[in-house]
């Protein structure tokens, strides 16, 4: 038996669980994972809304009830084991630890309370145990800098009404602060033109069926470029008005934000030197994120330096730690099936105690793990906790997901 271990559990260490084991009939694959629940970025990046999306950590459930699967929640690497520890003890060790510390801008004013990074309020959002209530103020107008879809959804999320949550996993905390913003505006600014914008269409369509918010274009002329994109944007204009607008800004970098004790607007400038100040008691960040280290390994330009996935003898990457923080869910399945053949290519046959001997190891030190049998009981207890308009209710904090991993809850 040959024995992998995978460290993450978002789509790519998934993805790359079922490619393996569908490649190598001898192997074991264990997925090592920070957190007591599994599936990261489907779990706590998705937008809350977009539960067709997050519909997908149910094939990855399924990869991690198999027989040749183990899931060790709860353990993170450098902190309750080793990676030399880990390279000793599997045949390979693969980094799909994503990428989950929000980029700065190293603007003036980026500190003031009100301005926050994407990754930190989706996963406040989403319930994330590393992101507790970050104490906003409930907003009356918002800017969001960002020209992809995570501006899209954080601009979205923003302006619905709690009716639109229904069938979410819209977190408590967040649902009263959304309910309560006297929301009037939201600015999504970017530095690029629409033409270079990475929304997708599909994205964009969305935000014209918001009940109580209407998006339109702030700065004329309409935009000319043919692109899909531009034929949403340009759509827009014959929506009627609504409460909340969703005001599109094109080509404008940000500059500083501004407030005296909270942030009170952000400054932008354009290629022409003119200045725009746009009103905010919130600023949201969505220019990307970096890669953080995973023990030894040191990310270089926010991702795992690496020859088409293999980073050195042994040790692998996929996914963002591979590639840095592009592409959507899907990307990472075709990119893990080839790295899971390189993979295949270059297993040893020396005999190697895998997941045993991590389980020996966890075991001698006194660690606390969680089996996937830990994060079923996990999962039932959010499902039946949940609210009638809701499709779970997530446990946020480790030691309320450790108490319901052992049944105590």
């Amino acid at each position: 038996m040959r024995h992998i271990a995978v460290i993450g559990s978002g789509p790519s260490g998934c993805y790359l669980a079922d490619h393996l084991l569908r490649l190598v009939p001898d192997c074991r694959v264990d997925v090592i994972e920070r957190l007591p629940a599994p599936f990261g970025l489907v779990r706590y990046g998705v937008a809350p809304d977009h539960q067709g999306t997050k519909a997908v950590a149910r094939v990855f459930d399924r990869m991690l009830a198999r027989d040749r699967v183990g899931f060790f929640g709860h353990v993170e690497a450098g902190r309750d084991v080793r990676l030399a520890e880990l390279e000793t003890l599997y045949h390979a060790v693969v980094l799909a630890t994503g990428a989950p510390d929000d980029r700065r801008l190293g603007l003036p004013g980026e500190d003031l309370p009100g301005v926050i990074g994407s990754g930190r309020f989706v996963g406040w959002v989403n319930g994330h145990p590393d992101h507790p209530d970050p104490g906003l103020a409930p907003p009356r107008a918002a800017v969001v800098i960002g020209n992809g879809n995570v501006a899209l959804d954080v601009a979205r999320v923003l302006a619905k009404t709690p009716e639109e949550f229904d069938g979410s996993d819209l977190g408590a905390d967040a649902a009263r602060f959304l309910a309560a913003a006297p929301l009037e505006a939201v600015h999504v600014v970017g530095r690029r033109g629409p033409g270079d914008a990475k929304f997708t269409e599909h994205e964009l369509e969305e935000l014209a069926t918001l009940a109580r918010a209407r998006p339109m274009l702030a700065d004329p002329p309409v935009p000319i470029e043919d692109t899909s994109c531009c034929a949403v944007l340009r759509g827009f204009a014959g929506l009627l008005p609504k409460p909340v607008t969703i005001a599109f800004h094109f080509g404008w970098t940000p500059e500083a934000f501004l407030g005296n004790g909270r942030v009170a607007s952000a400054r932008f400038r354009n290629s022409a030197g003119a200045v725009l100040d746009l009103a905010a008691d919130l600023v949201v960040t969505c220019i990307g994120y970096r890669t953080r280290a995973c023990c030894t390994a040191t990310p270089e330009d926010g991702r795992f330096a690496n020859d088409d996935g293999h980073v050195r003898d042994r040790l692998y990457a996929v996914g963002w730690a591979k590639r840095g923080p592009t592409g959507t869910i899907p990307t990472n399945r075709v990119e893990a099936q080839t790295v899971a053949q390189r993979i295949a290519s270059s297993l040893g046959s020396d005999e190697r105690p895998g997941g045993a001997g991590l389980r020996s190891l966890l075991d001698a030190r006194g660690i606390r793990w969680i089996d996937q049998g830990g994060w079923s009981r996990i999962d039932a207890a959010e499902r039946a906790a949940t609210a009638p308009n809701r499709c779970r209710n997530k446990l946020t904090t480790i030691d309320a997901m450790l108490a319901a991993a052992s049944g105590a809850a």
